[in-house]
């Protein structure tokens, strides 16, 4: 059973909370690209459904080598503002260009237009969310007080994709229609992501762990990385726990609407009935996860969210308080994937700190953020040529043949009924239990003490000292 470390000092609960603002337009982001820009782009402008899927799946693909060059270049970063707020600073007008880009696409955007603005915008959101999530590593720095941080990060982000599913749903009452709806979530998103990184670069401080002095680059320590037979684990489960929602988000308002018969505002009750689940089930699940451990956890959610979506099977059609309970039941579960994979990764970098001496946070980080971002690109690929193969026409809408409606249905739930199980199945065998990750952060902090003393005693001869860095 998990219990707390040994003389834990919690995070301070205010300091968690301004932390997390970076999760505000990060979390809407994700709402508004997996579930609305698909739809928006295929639907209500018109491009051609294959020209939505290859740019989305490609813009994924060339983003991937991207990520991990973002991570080692964090982990080597010493700046006067610290290591992860530099790259939070440099993230955010990034995403504010790649979105108004966005803004600027009509149905006449070919791929090569498309993938370029998303390009743009992928970029800013990854320096978020790397520098975020590596940051939050040193912040919190015990097994328990990992899980509790990623759950406020987690649920205040899950606040920040309320306030963007929103837009739609508002709009419907006010007369607006869906295009113009989700144009104001993305002005929402470009004005909200400088409020939010000024809040957290301001109130955060940050300490540049100390790495010891003769660690050095060697190839195989980062094929260490990636082979290491925990963090292995992390990043398959990640993969296939990213690509189980995310194959829903892509495929959700078409099957709200031509499948259940649910108006565009309907649908996005029932969405935001799901998104605002995670505000609940974030801090529920990480709470959970003290008790019995992270990795158990995430089996048990993964398990339960594949069963849970049979139910979506024999839901009434046009009922949306009939549907509402599952929403939640499956919102609830979700919101546990992201903040505990993330915790894992910390507990991992702590591993790989202590064996190989220097920061890997960046690094691992970026093979976690990256196989959400395979999982979301191929995804949205994947779904839509399996929807295509159909003959399913989303321009059509109800009116596609019954044929076609059932077979949105069985695309829709098979593969994230696959690949959540798959998720939940990689992670047997884990073994960074919460004793053990106890025991590498004894070690790390009774080294960097170590190191701490030995720098003084060379400041005393003369020598060249690099303290660590509090910003």
């Amino acid at each position: 059973m998990a219990k707390a470390d040994a003389g834990d000092t919690r995070l301070p609960l205010n300091l968690a909370l301004a932390f997390a603002a970076t999760s505000l337009p990060l979390y809407g982001l994700g709402l508004a690209i997996s579930v609305h820009m698909p739809s928006y782009f295929a639907a209500s402008l018109g491009v051609e459904l294959a020209v939505v899927g290859a740019a989305f799946g490609l813009a994924r693909m060339i983003d991937v080598p991207i990520e991990p060059l973002l991570g080692l270049a964090m982990d080597r970063t010493r700046t006067r503002w610290g290591r992860y707020r530099f790259w939070t600073i440099l993230g955010a007008p990034f995403l504010m260009a790649g979105l108004f880009l966005l803004l600027q696409a009509d149905r006449s955007v070919g791929t090569t237009g498309l993938v370029g603005f998303l390009l743009v915008m992928y970029l800013g959101s990854s320096m978020l969310l790397l520098s975020h999530s590596a940051w939050a590593s040193t912040l919190a720095t015990s097994y328990d007080d990992r899980a509790r941080l990623f759950g406020v990060m987690t649920a205040v982000g899950v606040a920040g994709a309320v306030c963007v599913i929103l837009f739609p749903i508002v709009g419907e009452q006010m007369g607006f229609t869906e295009a113009e709806a989700i144009r104001g979530m993305l002005w929402y998103l470009i004005a909200l992501t400088p409020l939010a990184i000024l809040a957290v670069v301001w109130r955060t401080p940050e300490t540049v762990m100390r790495e010891a002095p003769d660690a050095r680059f060697r190839l195989r320590d980062y094929l260490e990385l990636v082979f290491d037979r925990n963090m292995s684990r992390v990043i398959v489960a990640d993969l296939a726990l990213g690509m189980g929602p995310g194959w829903m988000a892509a495929l959700y308002l078409f099957y709200a609407r031509d499948f259940m018969g649910f108006t565009s505002g309907q649908a996005n009750v029932l969405l935001l009935v799901y998104i605002v689940a995670g505000i609940v089930g974030a801090p529920s699940l990480a709470w959970l996860a003290t008790r019995i451990g992270k990795h158990r956890t995430v089996i048990a959610a993964a398990l339960a969210y594949s069963v849970l979506l049979l139910t979506f099977t024999v839901l009434p059609r046009g009922n949306v308080l009939a549907a509402a309970p599952s929403m939640f039941l499956t919102g609830f579960l979700a919101a546990s994937f992201n903040v505990l994979t993330r915790a894992m990764t910390a507990d991992v970098a702590d591993e790989m700190r202590l064996r190989q001496g220097k920061e890997r946070g960046g690094l691992l980080y970026a093979l976690t953020t990256l196989t959400n971002k395979v999982a979301a690109g191929f995804g949205i690929a994947l779904t839509f040529w399996a929807l295509g193969r159909t003959g399913y026409d989303p321009t059509l809408g109800s009116a596609n043949t019954p044929e076609a409606i059932r077979s949105l249905l069985v695309v829709f739930l098979a593969g994230p009924i696959a690949f959540v199980g798959l998720g939940a199945l990689s992670l047997l065998g884990y073994g960074l239990t919460p004793d053990r990750a106890a025991e590498t952060r004894r070690r790390l902090d009774a080294r960097d003490a170590a190191l701490t003393a030995a720098a003084g005693v060379e400041s005393l001869t003369g020598q060249e000292q690099t303290p660590p860095q509090r910003t």
